[in-house]
């Protein structure tokens, strides 16, 4: 889709915006609705009972899928901060300099409007516990971006929490307990402070990410059945299910299940648990495959929105679009143009299934190149989604500068591959499968809802649609590719011993 029409329809939505707020905020008594975003890190679209894994109990997570609105065809980029970079702005992330999950290149563009900045422009009381990853110094910390109360600490057991809370001195607080069950504590402690204002939580969560711990009981169902690392790794994410279900339950104690959105999404795809289940999907976290960045998005509001499943293509970008629209924050003029997203309210609204954006494209990158290799990797990892098809390539780049151990680790993974390896990252042996590697400079095409392993390439069937995709990548990448480099997506890593003090090593 050009950017031009794309613009023009966001403009569009924020014109109605404040009519399709009042309608839907009638089903709420007139009141803005609270907003709860709910951000699990490295779990996986199959890591849920009622995505049909055949280990874990999820019972209060499979409640809320059951309860919500579930975007099916959602997608969102292959690792973290990618992610969360284009959660927080509605642009894809190479459009905000973030292009890696170490610093810098993780750090969201200083200059960019994010989410909770325009929220609070309606009146949001805004807050964000746990994990950040877009730069915690100086002016990229979430307390200068928007965010009235921040809660930073990342230890598993008793960890040393810092608060920010508006223009007070920060507070360091010891504290007992694991660091989810604390997480969520700390959340409902800020929706009562709140009090009769509306607020926007960003609630994220470092479970199930390594370094793998979690209270022994959440563990113990899993043992003897699955590796250690496994068993631990399903665990933790048992762990986050017991924490919703608590959050759902206090919603209800506190009256204010009625007026609040709860939305729940893991960042990228599938990591220690990628050989216990997948979903039957082809990839993990940092490949370009169906498995790399399909994701759970769940949308409940109780008495506004019935629950289904919708099957439009959608994705992170238009998480901005449509809680501003519910909100009934205004986006700023400036920044509708470089918007990618699209608001979900007629598909959050409506009862049965509609015509939405049909020619939309998600363009997606593995990235991670070493800085100063991006030209190198522009057909490397890379993907282009339409409707159902995913046109994708994932081969690596023979630049022997891109050889490094830990920055070139990408191509290196799918050198190994390519030579025949079984074992790759979060894979003792299906690596052939999940980091498969496809033919150099030629596109593969997969219709993704019949073929979500990606077994049957389509590309000699559908030539025209395979030429007509690859030229709007090309066309998207050098629109891109000089607005990356300003933004900071080609500054130079920090070397491994610097990551390792900073503790930016995912």
């Amino acid at each position: 889709m050009k950017r031009l029409t794309l613009a023009t329809l966001i403009l569009s939505s924020i014109l109605t915006a404040h009519s399709s707020f009042a309608q839907a905020a009638e089903s709420s008594q007139g009141k803005q609705p609270n907003i709860i975003f709910i951000l699990t890190d490295d779990q996986g679209y199959g890591d849920l009972g009622r995505h049909g894994h055949p280990l874990l109990r999820t019972p209060h997570t499979d409640r809320l899928h059951d309860e919500s609105v579930r975007f099916d065809n959602f997608y969102v980029s292959p690792s973290c901060a990618p992610t969360r970079a284009a959660l927080m702005t509605g642009m894809h992330e190479f459009r905000s300099g973030v292009t890696h999950t170490r610093d810098p290149r993780e750090h969201l563009w200083k200059d960019a409007t994010l989410l909770p900045q325009i929220l609070k422009t309606a009146g949001y009381k805004t807050g964000h516990i746990g994990k950040w990853h877009l730069g915690w110094d100086a002016e990229y910390h979430p307390h200068r971006r928007g965010f009235d109360w921040t809660l930073q600490g990342a230890t598993h057991f008793d960890p040393k929490f810092v608060i920010y809370d508006g223009d007070k001195k920060p507070q360091h607080v010891k504290t007992k307990g694991f660091r989810e069950d604390l997480y969520f504590d700390h959340a409902m402690s800020f929706i009562k402070d709140a009090g009769d204002q509306p607020f926007f939580l960003y609630l994220c969560t470092y479970s199930p990410h390594t370094p793998l711990l979690a209270p022994e009981k959440y563990i113990a169902p899993y043992r003897g059945k699955v590796t250690d690392e496994q068993a631990t790794y399903l665990g933790m994410i048992e762990n986050v299910d017991y924490n919703v279900g608590r959050l759902l339950d206090f919603l209800d104690e506190e009256k204010l299940d009625q007026d609040t959105i709860i939305i729940f999404m893991n960042d990228n795809g599938v990591t220690v648990g990628l050989d216990v289940y997948n979903a039957g999907m082809r990839g993990s976290k940092c490949t370009i495959w169906e498995g790399g960045s399909r994701a759970m998005s769940f949308w409940r509001w109780p008495g506004t929105w019935k629950p289904k499943k919708v099957d439009n293509l959608t994705a992170h970008l238009d998480v901005l679009p449509t809680l501003c629209e519910l909100a009934g924050a205004e986006i700023p003029a400036e920044l509708a143009p470089e918007l990618e997203g699209f608001s979900l309210t007629p598909l959050l609204s409506s009862e049965k299934p509609i015509s939405w954006n049909d020619d939309r494209q998600l363009f997606q990158h593995v990235a991670r190149w070493p800085s100063g290799m991006a030209v190198q990797h522009k057909n490397k990892m890379a993907g282009i989604r339409q409707g159902n098809y995913l046109l994708a390539r994932s081969h690596p780049c023979h630049d022997p500068a891109c050889n490094t151990e830990v920055f070139g680790m990408q191509c290196n993974t799918l050198r190994s591959i390519e030579r025949g390896g079984k074992s790759a990252n979060y894979t003792k042996k299906n690596g052939q499968f999940h980091w498969g590697v496809s033919a150099a400079d030629k596109w593969v095409l997969f219709d993704t809802k019949k073929d979500p392993a990606c077994k049957n390439d389509l590309s000699a069937e559908h030539p025209e649609l395979v030429k007509a995709m690859a030229a709007s990548y090309d066309q998207w990448w050098d629109e891109m590719y000089p607005t990356m480099v300003e933004r900071g997506g080609e500054n130079q890593l920090t070397s491994v011993i610097e990551a390792r003090k900073k503790k930016v090593l995912p």
